[in-house]
């Protein structure tokens, strides 16, 4: 695996020069040094017992820095603010699908339009900008089906930018590095490609978190792959304990990229321990198999991410991510060697002897983190403190304390 920056606290802050006229210096200069009290309250977490919190105080070790992740997602509830555009019509723009593998982009979407904490309508208090467009919804009504075309959607996207870089300063004055896009769509790095500040500067939420095409851990935030077939999580969270899951190892789904085929090559029906599956027989189920298994097995497909992973934590089976170049969603947060087991494509062969290799007391402790740490990855209506909106929220609030918009040249 790839990419596993850890950016709690902060410490490498780019800066990015602008121009900006001298009436409005004061407003940013409030805002960048809110940011400034947050990374010196971050840098100076201390170790100690922290839970007084209602809710939830991060302890253990699936966390990097426990304690500074807890004070960081503290300071931004107490300031972080977002703008969203509102430019731009349905289904294109302010929508996005709900009940699909793509399903985070439109719940992430109507989350922050709905959220009266976190979403300012003054743009000159925001932190951070959201341009409001579905990368899904894209593909669908733009893009011209079977004709290998981007052209169509970028064009879209890069009219957008420049209406919102014509109407408002923010675009121009930061080069776009306090803004973000966000696409579970494979082509949501293609789209990025729009505009080249887009791809270069802005904060990509990305499910693709590819790092062998320019994934950036320290300014792009990988986005969590979760198929909401029902729209709900409901029925799809628990499982048994470590002792009642008689399965080493299991693996359901067909060939699609490279790494499936030598996983299947090597363990399709060859082995009891190791269930790995092209299509499941008929009348079993994939998420009962997944409940009955130590450990399941997550091979990137075409592209790096896959709802299984999140699949399996829901299931409180531990992960198998199968990836080289794979950053896992909050991995500046999470300590994902605590609770997963990362295999590089090369050792797919000794899968078992891998896992064989892990004692059943380490398994248990591995298992009890995927649980305890389910919370991050858990879809609610409405959003809950530390759950996936949350996350999501936090990873682009860690990436704007990592840039500081300040005034170069005062413009009269």
């Amino acid at each position: 695996m790839s990419g596993h920056s850890s950016i709690v606290p902060p410490m490498n802050e780019s800066h990015v020069p602008m121009m900006k006229a001298r009436r409005d210096y004061t407003k940013l200069d409030r805002l960048e040094a809110g940011l400034t009290r947050a990374r010196a309250a971050i840098k100076e977490a201390k170790h100690g017992n922290q839970t007084q919190d209602p809710d939830y105080a991060p302890v253990g070790p699936m966390y990097r820095r426990a304690n500074a992740f807890y004070r960081s997602y503290l300071e931004m509830e107490k300031q972080f603010k977002i703008f969203v555009y509102e430019e731009g019509q349905p289904p294109l723009f302010h929508n996005g699908p709900c009940k699909s593998i793509y399903s985070t982009e439109g719940y992430f979407i109507h989350g922050i339009e709905m959220n009266e904490q976190f979403r300012t309508r003054d743009p000159d208090k925001a932190h951070v900008f959201l341009l409001p467009f579905s990368v899904t919804m894209l593909v669908r009504y733009v893009y011209v089906r079977d004709s290998h075309d981007f052209s169509p959607i970028k064009q879209t996207v890069t009219d957008y930018v420049n209406l919102v870089a014509r109407k408002y300063p923010y675009w121009n004055r930061s080069l776009a590095s306090d803004h973000f896009m966000l696409s579970c769509h494979d082509w949501g790095p293609e789209t990025s490609r729009s505009t080249p500040h887009l791809h270069k500067h802005s904060i990509r939420v990305l499910c693709n978190a590819n790092t062998s095409e320019g994934f950036d851990p320290t300014k792009d935030v990988s986005f969590p792959e979760i198929n909401l077939q029902t729209g709900s999580i409901q029925g799809f969270i628990g499982g048994p304990s470590p002792s009642r899951r008689p399965i080493l190892a299991f693996f359901a789904g067909g060939l699609h990229g490279p790494i499936r085929p030598v996983l299947l090559e090597h363990w399709e029906n060859k082995d009891e321990d190791i269930r790995v599956h092209r299509y499941l027989p008929k009348g079993i189920s994939y998420y009962d198999m997944m409940r009955k298994s130590k450990y399941c097995i997550c091979p990137s497909g075409y592209e790096v991410a896959s709802p299984r992973v999140v699949e399996a934590i829901y299931a409180g089976c531990v992960p198998v991510l199968i990836s080289d170049h794979y950053v896992p969603p909050f991995s500046d947060v999470l300590n994902w060697k605590s609770f997963s087991v990362e295999v590089p494509v090369k050792d797919v062969p000794n899968l078992k002897k891998i896992l064989m290799d892990i004692s059943p007391r380490q398994h248990i402790r591995m298992q009890r983190r995927v649980v305890q740490v389910r919370r991050h990855f858990e879809v609610h209506y409405p959003p809950r403190r530390f759950d996936v909106f949350h996350m999501i929220l936090h990873s682009v609030w860690l990436r704007r304390l990592n840039v500081r918009v300040r005034n170069d040249v005062d413009v009269l």
